[in-house]
Order: structure tokens, then sequence, then C-alpha cells
């Protein structure tokens, strides 16, 4: 009988490529933003180069063009099959992962380059920040502490508005919110107006149903799904970093939330940012974000810098 061993890699349910062997698979995709494009949508403390484009998001674009073809391939020879004209499906993409990761700026970038794609789809991104509940809701149920973790959310009104969006429907209303208040904007929303493709980035999007609950989840919206990763001490030390350049800037605004700590010392001001990045970011990323990573398509490792090293694709 052949008892033959199993490796890791033949178990895993990842093909697994180096950012050297990602980057070869970019073919001939062209390059269409410019170093004045990166600028505008990366995020504070979150450098993105040229080089990484090149290296991972063009690689990345290519993957989804084919991904998105095959869909909307499907989807059209189904509709022959049943003789039906309901119209195109968005086709829709969830990015997970911690807080100051990195997310923003990916699903940014990948807006900006899907958009450009010769076909010129119709490329749209909402956030799930706009789902939390105002802060005067979580405030008389205790969960300002918790703000970001599922509970926090709006659950049943960003289903409604993926479902919507999945259906179909015209000028599906999603709710703004400001980084700068930290919280909902009441007087102000951002229609999804029929778009080919929809980008939908959040800390927990790839979270499943609670156990006994027969109701659908935000990732069974998603046609692919994106988790960026990377060690939980360099999320510590890029968190602080954010920390310490918006008490400079965004702090000192009198409308700021955060304005109380715009004057902390240096050292005060980051033993404040370890003491929230402890009590709340961590123990959501520990309790309710990285147990998703394994749900994700792709899978997108950081290193010690914010560059990419590793991509896992799912292979099934």
């Amino acid at each position: 009988m052949d008892e033959r061993a199993t490796t890791p890699a033949e178990l895993s349910p990842y093909h697994r490529f180096t950012r050297v062997d990602w980057a070869a698979l970019r073919a001939d995709t062209p390059l269409t933003l410019t170093v004045d494009d990166l600028v505008r949508l990366q995020s504070m403390d979150d450098p993105i180069s040229v080089e990484e484009v090149v290296a991972i998001y063009l690689p990345l674009s290519r993957l989804l063009a084919l991904y998105v073809a095959a869909t909307q391939g499907l989807f059209k020879a189904t509709q022959r099959f049943l003789g039906a004209e309901d119209g195109k499906v968005p086709y829709i993409i969830g990015i997970a992962g911690s807080v100051a990761v990195g997310k923003s700026t990916a699903a940014r970038v990948l807006t900006a380059l899907m958009s450009r794609w010769p076909n010129t789809p119709k490329v749209q991104l909402v956030t799930t920040d706009g789902f939390l509940l105002p802060n005067s809701v979580l405030e008389a149920e205790g969960l300002m502490e918790k703000k970001g973790f599922p509970e926090s959310y709006d659950g049943g009104a960003l289903l409604r508005f993926l479902s919507q969006v999945k259906a179909g429907e015209r000028n599906v209303v999603a709710p703004v919110y400001s980084h700068l208040t930290y919280d909902v904007v009441s007087d102000k929303s951002t229609a999804v107006d029929h778009p080919d493709i929809l980008i939908v980035e959040g800390l927990n999007v790839l979270q499943p149903s609670r156990p006994g609950r027969d109701i659908p989840f935000v990732s069974d919206y998603f046609d692919f799904s994106i988790y960026l990763h990377a060690k939980e001490t360099d999320l510590a030390r890029w968190y602080v970093s954010r920390f310490m350049r918006l008490r400079e800037t965004a702090f000192r605004d009198p409308r700021s939330y955060f304005r109380k700590y715009a004057e902390l010392s240096d050292e005060k001001a980051r033993e404040t940012a370890l003491d929230i990045w402890t009590r709340i970011n961590l123990r959501n990323l520990q309790e309710n974000i990285l147990p998703t990573k394994a749900r994700a398509s792709l899978v997108l490792t950081k290193g010690l810098d914010h560059r990419i090293e590793e991509v896992a694709l799912r292979k099934l």
C-alpha cells in the first residue's frame, strides 16, 4: 500500500506565491496610474510605490479581469437558458483586514486600476464604516469600547444594501462616515448606481453569521474576497505611527472627535495610542477579524515596510 506522506502544501487550500513569482504573472498588463495618482490614493502611513502596484496590483487586476469576465459569461449563459432578461448583476469584491493594515489604500488602488480596464467598466467603492451604528446608539448600548466589532454595525442595513445592489437595483443609498467627527454623517449619503464592479471594504466583511441564525451574511454577496494580513507587532507600530501623525494634523481640527489628544506630550500620546490599539483594535483583530482570514479568496501578507511579501490564492 502506498502510504506516501502528504505535505502541508498539498493540504493547503491556497496556491502560495513569493513576491517575485506573483509579479511575473503581470504579463503585459499596462500600468495606468501615475505617481501623482498614487499620492492621491494612498492613506496616511500606508505608503505605496509604483513598484508595489506593478508587482502586486497589476497581476491582481489581470486575475480579476479574468474572474469578472468568466462570471459575466456564466450569468449570460444562465439568462439564455432561463429565457430571462434581468440585466447585469454587479461583481462584488470584499476587502477585509485589521485597522492600520492598509485596506483603504488597497481598495482605492484596485478601484482606479479596474476602472481603467480597456472596456472601462463602472467601478464603485463603499466602506462599511458608514454602516456603523451612530455614536449616540453605541453610547446608549455601552458599545463605544467595541466600535468596529461586529455588534457595532447595523448589520440589517448592510445586508439590505448588498441585496439591493446584487439584485441590480439603481441608486442604492449607502450612509457615509466621517473619520474627523468619528461618527456617521446623518445628512449625507452616497448612491451606488448599477456598477459593473462594487468593492466593499471593511474590518469584518468576512465575518460569518452567528450559530443558530439562519440569515445570510455579508460575504454571501461577494464574488471574490481579499484579506490583508500583517504581524500584530507591525500593525501596532503602524497604528501608533498614524496616531502620532494625526495628532499633528486632523486631531487639531476643532471638529475632531480626537481633539483632546492633540496637546498630549509625545510620550503620553504614544502611551494613549498603544492603549487604544491593545484595548480595542487588537482585541477586535484577535477575536473577530483574524479568524476570518481563511475565508478569503486571496490573502496578501505584508512585511515590516508595508511591502506585500506573499500572495496566497485559493485553489477552488
